[in-house]
């Protein structure tokens, strides 16, 4: 390895192998009192997110797929025959502004990979459908991208994969749930 950083590289550099425990038994001594029993989740989480992020966009970028492409693609082919959303439904099911909407829509139909037409469901709403070319490009990137990535967990066993699931969404649940809400 250099010492020449380049932009993939972690923030300032490779990420550290040194372990949490040993980060929150530092904090731990240089702040007594101080919770720390937070580092050991939150650090390998967001260090296995920035890996698994960088993975992905390399592994996009070889498929010469863009992740913006990727997702709307994605949103419209798992909505199931007709392969048709209006731009509210897409705007709605991938947590985006209406206008990035917009700009993704444009650039995938300009690459012919959807088409917008009138919707059947409303006059003043409009529909994106995918194309057979955008019907190839999701199934194959889609393909090879979840068996990559199923190789990435392989090292799991079904029950290690069913409990990480488990604990993951409910620290999700617990994340994005309004503290005036009850949690299961």
């Amino acid at each position: 390895m250099t010492n020449n950083l380049d932009a993939d590289d972690y923030p300032l550099g490779p990420p550290s192998a040194w372990p949490a425990a040993d980060i929150a038994e530092s904090w731990q001594r240089e702040l007594p009192g101080v919770r720390t029993d937070s580092i050991e989740i939150i650090t390998p989480v967001w260090r296995l997110a920035k890996i698994l992020a960088d993975d992905r966009r390399r592994t996009l970028a070889r498929l010469g797929v863009d992740p913006s492409t990727l997702d709307l693609l994605s949103v419209i082919r798992r909505s199931g025959p007709p392969y048709e959303l209006t731009t509210r439904e897409i705007t709605r099911r991938t947590l985006i502004t209406p206008g990035a909407v917009s700009q993704r829509v444009a650039r995938a139909e300009q690459a012919g990979l959807v088409q917008r037409s009138p919707s059947s469901r409303s006059r003043r709403a409009v529909s994106v459908v995918l194309t057979e070319a955008g019907h190839r490009l999701i199934e194959s990137t889609v393909r090879q991208l979840l068996e990559h990535e199923a190789d990435l967990v392989d090292s799991l066993t079904p029950a290690q994969r069913t409990t990480l699931v488990g604990l993951l969404a409910k620290l999700e649940r617990t994340l994005v749930t309004p503290p005036d809400q009850p949690q299961e």
